[in-house]
């Protein structure tokens, strides 16, 4: 009787760890290959993220389907003050695209286009400035569209972003794109879902 006690104990036991062992597994699948939370480090995306939002990245969408104009994506290890970090930006040129800002305006094709993330920042401007100064890929980056297979990234906080428009970080290739964002998941107060 008691080896049967015992034998039953030890099923048991060895039931728990086959369970905590596939949980595990499949968190570290879940976490490596389809979604992973992101912290968000600076003020480069102010309004729409602030520093230290947790956000959660889909990194299997864009193996599906392509990355759209606006989205916002984390890049990965890109080197910053000789330190490899990812970083959160706004995708505003895809490939094959002319982007121009004048006078506050994005021209993407010579087309005008709406930024309705900006309007909050716009508002509140203390000084007479724009929020985007003015600025072509020619005359930045030397090129007068974006390459095939790279993206032109900006930060909401145009004043205050290190992005596409610095020729050290420049275009971003696809295969640097771990993936997009539209969840902030913590502070529990910053909770939002489709924020782009």
């Amino acid at each position: 009787m008691e080896e049967k006690i015992q034998e039953k104990q030890t099923n048991e036991f060895v039931e728990w760890v086959k369970a905590i062992v596939f949980a595990l597994l499949v968190a570290f699948l879940i976490k490596y290959f389809l979604f992973t939370p992101v912290l968000v480090k600076g003020v480069s995306m102010e309004p729409t993220l602030v520093d230290h939002d947790r956000v959660i990245v889909n990194k299997i969408g864009p193996k599906f389907k392509s990355i759209d104009r606006f989205d916002i994506v984390v890049i990965n290890n890109i080197m910053i003050d000789n330190v490899e970090e990812n970083i959160i930006k706004r995708v505003i040129g895809l490939p094959g695209d002319k982007i121009e800002y004048k006078d506050d305006q994005l021209y993407i094709n010579g087309e005008k286009y709406s930024e309705p993330y900006l309007d909050q920042y716009k508002k509140v401007l203390k000084d007479p400035g724009s929020l985007t100064y003015d600025f072509t890929l020619d005359q930045d980056l030397g090129e007068t569209t974006v390459p095939e297979g790279y993206y032109f990234v900006l930060g909401d906080n145009r004043r205050k972003s290190n992005d596409s428009r610095n020729p050290e970080l420049g275009f971003i290739p696809k295969e640097k794109i771990m993936g997009t964002t539209s969840i902030i998941c913590w502070p529990i107060e910053h909770f939002d879902f489709r924020f782009n």
